[in-house]
């Protein structure tokens, strides 16, 4: 008896770590943020918070259940979800701030120049409608990046360090980039080709976060790929309408590949760009590191910083 005891402790609890097995961590993560996800609606609907800020709240509520599972649960120090402020983190950021303006920049101009798109509108909105969707915008790049990358995929990449550190990433990468395309699955115009899409994009922004060690360039490019989609040219985001617009460009080719009333993640142009932006990451982090250096795996992705270490 004492035999089976001790074998399903140790399925669940890691006694070298201190800590729940991978397995155990998430499952306990995906209900802090159940919680946190109907705390946060109840908050956004008791106080009467106007939309598209009151989407901010849910927000919020799951990027604290995140960082409480990684204090309390994961025994982690925050670093360990790639918040990281070293030397190169700003660089990162800014890095990918400027990345995905000039990938949807690319999109839409390919678009034009080939008849996909047409030019319907400028100016379209008012200054605090500007201001709302941006904030939902900053606010949707930490929290799913800290959910995604810095919570999930160092969790399946721990999980999985008996396979070696490349295989350990590499599988972390796949199972983090399909929940993230998984969770735009029920969004507004979503299809086959949308979800793949979005998986793609789950995967480029987790090389980021692999390459670096940091959350900060994923971080940037989602937020701004996002605001320049909607923001500054009128698509729709991920199945959602923005209501806000430098230049509204309204699709007017195959869906295929434009990616119709989704967006541009779910055509050929959109996931073009995706993979443009995969090469471009390992670009800039071959020319921050120097061509010497080359290009590799930030051991740190699957070294977790423990708590209970640093006391």
């Amino acid at each position: 008896m004492t035999g089976v005891v001790d074998a399903v402790r140790s399925a669940v609890w890691n006694d070298a770590e201190r800590r729940p097995r991978a397995p155990v961590r998430l499952c306990a993560a995906l209900v802090l943020v159940g919680l946190a996800l109907l705390v946060g609606g109840v908050a956004a609907v008791t106080l009467g918070v106007p939309v598209p800020v009151s989407t901010v709240l849910p927000m919020l509520a799951v990027a604290g259940a995140t960082l409480l599972s990684a204090r309390y649960v994961d025994r982690r120090q925050f670093s360990d979800l790639g918040l990281r402020r070293e030397s190169g983190w700003l660089a990162d950021l800014a890095a990918g701030l400027a990345l995905g303006v000039l990938l949807q920049t690319l999109i839409a101009g390919v678009g034009l120049a080939a008849g996909w798109f047409r030019v319907a509108d400028t100016l379209v909105g008012t200054a605090a409608g500007f201001g709302s969707v941006l904030l939902v915008f900053l606010v949707v790049g930490v929290y799913e990046e800290l959910l995604s990358r810095g919570l999930l995929l160092v969790n399946v990449a721990e999980g999985l360090r008996f396979a070696g550190e490349r295989v350990a990433v590499g599988g972390a990468l796949a199972v983090s980039a399909a929940v993230f395309g998984l969770l735009h699955a029920g969004n507004p115009g979503a299809s086959p080709a949308s979800t793949l899409g979005i998986t793609l994009a789950g995967a480029f922004l987790g090389v980021g976060f692999v390459l670096t060690g940091r959350l900060s360039f994923p971080v940037g490019v989602h937020i701004s790929w996002n605001a320049a989609q909607g923001l500054l040219y009128g698509f729709s985001v991920s199945g959602l309408g923005v209501d806000a617009a430098v230049v509204d460009l309204e699709p007017t080719g195959p869906a295929l590949v434009t990616g119709g009333s989704f967006g541009p993640e779910a055509g050929l142009l959109g996931m073009g760009a995706i993979v443009l932006g995969a090469l471009a990451t390992g670009a800039w982090v071959r020319y921050r590191d120097g061509d010497d250096h080359g290009i590799g795996i930030d051991p740190r992705v699957v070294a977790p910083a423990l708590r209970w270490r640093a006391d």
